[in-house]
């Protein structure tokens, strides 16, 4: 089996607040963003384009549901090989599990605090 290669690499970035729509059209004028809807059921987050790309640069969340409750940050998503041994380590390092692992997508996430403070997440990409 081939190792993932961007083990290690962040793979995204998000934020989730409580007016993502100002936010979202905060960064569309500030940096050109395009942004895009994603359906989350009764309402849209969104997805910041590259301008004339359609290529995700990062993502723009309500602060709802798994995302209730996380600070308004930019969170990295770092992909690893596995989100559950991952964030078992986590807790076994000193660090905190604040949401998952969970399946999204195919892909498993995990919102980790690590001893200093800093809240990132783990990102085990869909099978291949």
């Amino acid at each position: 089996m081939k190792k993932n290669e961007d083990i290690g690499k962040i793979g995204w970035i998000d934020i989730a607040v409580e007016d993502a729509p100002a936010l979202r059209d905060f960064y569309a004028r500030v940096v050109g963003w395009e942004p895009e809807d994603v359906a989350m059921g009764d309402y849209n987050d969104f997805n910041m384009m590259i301008p004339g790309s359609g290529v995700p640069a990062a993502g723009i969340c309500h602060a709802r549901g798994s995302n209730a409750g996380l600070p308004a940050q930019w969170l990295i998503y770092i992909v690893v090989e596995d989100a559950a041994e991952s964030a078992k380590i986590c807790a076994d390092s000193g660090g905190k599990i604040l949401v998952g692992p969970k399946a999204m997508d195919g892909a498993k996430i995990c919102v980790i605090e690590d001893p200093s403070g800093a809240i990132s997440a783990l990102y085990q990409p869909p099978p291949a």
